[in-house]
C-alpha cells in the first residue's frame, strides 16, 4: 500500500511540474486557426495553422528573427543557433492550448556550403560516359516525327538548345505528383500527355528533352539533383548540355524553362552554379524562368532555396540514349553518382541490384572526383 501511494505521489509531482513548466511558457491568444509568420523580414500570410491536438507543433527556421502573428496577438523570438529551440503556447478561443516550438535548422544553402570538398585524386574506376548517335533509327524518328528541325530553327547550336527547351516547357506541363507512364521516351511521353490531358514529373521532362537533343546531334545528359539525405521525398531533374562553341556544359531546366548566368551574362553549367552558391559569387537566373507559365521563379527561391537543397549530390546515366528508362526484362542501366567528401553514404563504390518485378538490373557507381563526372564528350 505504501509503495502504491509513493508511486502515486511521484506521478502527481511529475504532472504538477509539467503543468508548472507549461504555465511558465510565453502565451499568445488567437481566435482564428490561421497564423502569419515573418521570418527574417519575409512575411508569409496564413503560413501556419494552429493544431491543439498536436503534442508539439514545430516550425523550423534558419532565420535570425521570427514573429508569429495571430488574428489578435503576436510573439517574436531572436533565434540563436546555440539555443536551438523556443517553446510557447497559442491559446485558441481562450480554452484550447497549442504548444508550439520554433526550432533552428541550418538552411539548405548552409548545408551545401559545408559540402564543397571533393577529392580530385579519386581514381576509382567508373565507366566512360557515352552518347547515342543521332543516326540511331529511334532518334531519327524522333527528329522526323516531332519536326525538330523546324522547332530548333536555323540558328547556331545554342539557339537550337534554347528553342527546344522552350518548346518542351510549353508543350508538356509539369506535374510532380503524376505516375510515370510505362513507355518513357520522347514520342510516347508527349503522346500520353496529349491523349490523357496530363503532365509528367521533372524526370520525364528531362528525358524528353534529352532525347530531342541527342536526335539533333547535341550531347546531353539528364541529371538527378539530390539532397544530402539518403531517403528523401523530393529531388529535381534537369539537363546538362554540351555547347561546342563554348566548349562547356550548360544548365538547362525544362521544368522551369530556366538557365543560369554569371554577372557578365556568361552561361553556367551545373558545377559552376554549385560552386558559386557555395562561395557566394553572383548568379543570374533568366528573367522568364517559370513554372507551367503560371509562377515566375526568383534567384532566391529557385537557386538559393530549392536547388541549394538539390545540388548536394548528383547522379546521371552512364549511357545517354533513347528509351533509357523504359524497363524491360533483362535490361541493364548504369548510373554514376558524384558526392562530396562529407556525403552520408560513400560506399559501396559499385552496387548492383536486380528487381524481380521488372527484371531490370541497376548498376550504380560512386565517385568523389568532379573531373570524372563532368568529363567532356
Amino acid at each position: 500500500m505504501m509503495k502504491h501511494n509513493l508511486l502515486l505521489l511521484i506521478l502527481v509531482l511529475v504532472v504538477s511540474q509539467s503543468l508548472l513548466a507549461q504555465k511558465n511558457l510565453p502565451v499568445i491568444k488567437a481566435s482564428s486557426l490561421q497564423v502569419d509568420i515573418k521570418d527574417d523580414g519575409e512575411l508569409r500570410k496564413n503560413a501556419w495553422r494552429i493544431v491543439p491536438e498536436e503534442k508539439l507543433d514545430v516550425y523550423t527556421t534558419s532565420g535570425k528573427k521570427v514573429t508569429f502573428y495571430t488574428d489578435i496577438d503576436s510573439i517574436t523570438f531572436k533565434v540563436d543557433p546555440k539555443v536551438g529551440a523556443y517553446d510557447f503556447v497559442i491559446l485558441l478561443n481562450g480554452k484550447d492550448s497549442a504548444k508550439t516550438q520554433i526550432k533552428y535548422q541550418p538552411s539548405r544553402l548552409n548545408i551545401l556550403k559545408a559540402a564543397g570538398k571533393y577529392n580530385y585524386a579519386d581514381k576509382r574506376f567508373i565507366p566512360a560516359f557515352s552518347y547515342q548517335s543521332a543516326t540511331h533509327p529511334a532518334l531519327v524518328k524522333i527528329r522526323t516525327d516531332l519536326k525538330l528541325d523546324s522547332i530548333a530553327g536555323k540558328g547556331d547550336e545554342l539557339s537550337k538548345v534554347f528553342n527546344l527547351m522552350h518548346w518542351i516547357h510549353n508543350l508538356v506541363r509539369h506535374d510532380g505528383n503524376s505516375n510515370n507512364p510505362t513507355l518513357k521516351n520522347a514520342i510516347d511521353l508527349i503522346n500520353t500527355c496529349r491523349v490523357e490531358n496530363r503532365g509528367v514529373n521533372c524526370r520525364m521532362l528531362g528525358i524528353i528533352l534529352n532525347e530531342c537533343y541527342l536526335s539533333m546531334g547535341i550531347a546531353s545528359r539528364y541529371i538527378t539533383c539530390m539532397p544530402k539525405e539518403a531517403k528523401f521525398d523530393d529531388c529535381h531533374v534537369i539537363n546538362m548540355v554540351f555547347i561546342k562553341d563554348l566548349n562547356k556544359w550548360i544548365w538547362i531546366d525544362p521544368t522551369f524553362d530556366a538557365y543560369v548566368m554569371d554577372e557578365k551574362g556568361n552561361l553556367l553549367g551545373v558545377q559552376e552554379v554549385r560552386e558559386r552558391l557555395i562561395s557566394g559569387k553572383p548568379l543570374v537566373l533568366n528573367a522568364d524562368a517559370n513554372w507551367n507559365r503560371e509562377n515566375l521563379q526568383t534567384k532566391q527561391g529557385y537557386l538559393e532555396n530549392y536547388m541549394a537543397k538539390n545540388l548536394y549530390r548528383l547522379e546521371t546515366p552512364q549511357v545517354s540514349e533513347y528509351n533509357s528508362e523504359t524497363w524491360t526484362m533483362g535490361k541493364e542501366i548504369t548510373y554514376i553518382e558524384l558526392l562530396p567528401l562529407d556525403g552520408l553514404e560513400q560506399t559501396p563504390q559499385k552496387k548492383e541490384t536486380t528487381y524481380s518485378n521488372s527484371g531490370v538490373k541497376f548498376v550504380q557507381y560512386k565517385t568523389n572526383n568532379p573531373d570524372l563526372f563532368w568529363t567532356k564528350p
